[in-house]
């Protein structure tokens, strides 16, 4: 029988957030019903709530959990009732071209469940990327859990659920940092930050964080930067090729999505060199390059979804790296809080006050 748990909606463009009871139906063929144990405070759910995604409010917030699968429809086979696991936003499908051509990360067919959950009177909730994990339980399709190892923190697991997971993967998938490599990543908020952890983890030599605010700098150099600009005071192109031998870096990762920020890490790069997009652009902006740089300067210009991971893949290694102590994804989390506190989160988020607040239930 369907369920009634406790869950966080966007009712309307810029309007507070607020806890509402959330019906929840049986699981059909290929979902599952999840318990939410833990889900992180992102800015795409603040997108949400100002309606930079689209407008199909109501929305059920929260996207980057883990939990303990409750149930499970037909035809479910890869997880069953007791697993751990975390979520994820893009299950693969296995049959569109992408995935036939064997890079099922980019997958253009990507589903979610196909039931609603819904308010108690019957309408029906857009769960923020397919998910909508800050409730008690949430509905989504099979494929968009995948099971870790039940050890490890479920604060610090829920957050390869999105932007640990993006920061990361836009360093070693999308970026293909290599051993000595420099790499500068301007924008050193959650997904920053774990890009220049993955830039570590890839064995980068030189790896520049660049931002306006120095207590994220600091942080940035916990997470293992060698160097730290502050663009508010400094020109970061400049200062990147300054610490860079006058050549810029292998690597530029933008982890921002503003027109300005992206013009710098396109100059801000080597010859050759790769700039990597992973921060989220609004509708509304538009980017000029002249094109005779574009094609002077060489090199790959690449956008990176959800850090081009397979969650198959890469969530189950993650964890084994933080178990074994070599990647720390708890150092991400700043605080844990009630679902009531959604709303006062957003504000330090966007004050620049913490790396993630994490939901626990």
């Amino acid at each position: 029988m369907a369920q009634q748990v406790q869950g966080v909606i966007a009712p309307g463009k810029n309007e507070p957030v607020r806890v509402e009871t959330i019906v929840i139906p049986d699981p059909g063929p290929g979902e599952a019903v999840v318990k939410i144990q833990t889900c992180g405070v992102c800015h795409t759910d603040l997108h949400y709530k100002q309606g930079g995604i689209n407008d199909d409010f109501p929305f059920l917030l929260g996207h980057e959990a883990a939990g303990i699968v409750e149930s499970v429809g037909e035809g479910v086979t890869d997880v069953e009732p007791g697993d751990f696991v975390v979520l994820n936003w893009r299950a693969v499908c296995g049959q569109c071209r992408a995935c036939r051509r064997g890079r099922p990360w980019y997958c253009f067919n990507t589903h979610n469940a196909k039931q609603k959950m819904t308010l108690l009177d019957g309408t029906e909730l857009s769960p923020a990327l397919g998910i909508g994990a800050f409730a008690e339980k949430t509905l989504v399709a099979a494929g968009q859990c995948t099971k870790v190892d039940p050890e490890v923190s479920p604060a610090a697991a829920g957050l390869l659920g999105c932007g640990v997971m993006a920061g990361i993967g836009a360093a070693i998938n999308t970026g293909e940092v290599g051993r000595g490599d420099s790499v500068a990543v301007i924008g050193c908020g959650g997904v920053g930050d774990a890009a220049v952890m993955g830039a570590r983890l890839a064995g980068a030599a030189r790896i520049i964080a660049v931002d306006i605010d120095d207590r994220k700098l600091e942080t940035a150099k916990k997470m293992g930067a060698t160097h730290t600009v502050n663009s508010r005071t400094t020109d970061p192109v400049e200062a990147i090729r300054a610490l860079t031998g006058g050549n810029g870096a292998d690597v530029v990762i933008e982890a921002v999505g503003r027109p300005e920020t992206y013009k710098q890490a396109f100059y801000a790069r080597d010859l050759a060199g790769t700039v990597v997009l992973v921060g989220v652009p609004t509708p509304e902006m538009q980017l000029e390059l002249p094109l005779i740089d574009v094609f002077g300067r060489g090199g790959s210009l690449k956008s990176s979804w959800y850090g081009d991971c397979l969650p198959s893949r890469d969530f189950p290694m993650l964890i084994d790296l933080h178990q074994q102590g070599r990647i720390d994804l708890g150092a991400f989390v700043t605080e844990t809080i009630g679902l009531g506190d959604v709303e006062q989160a957003f504000t330090r988020m966007h004050e620049g006050d913490v790396l993630r607040s994490v939901v626990v239930f």
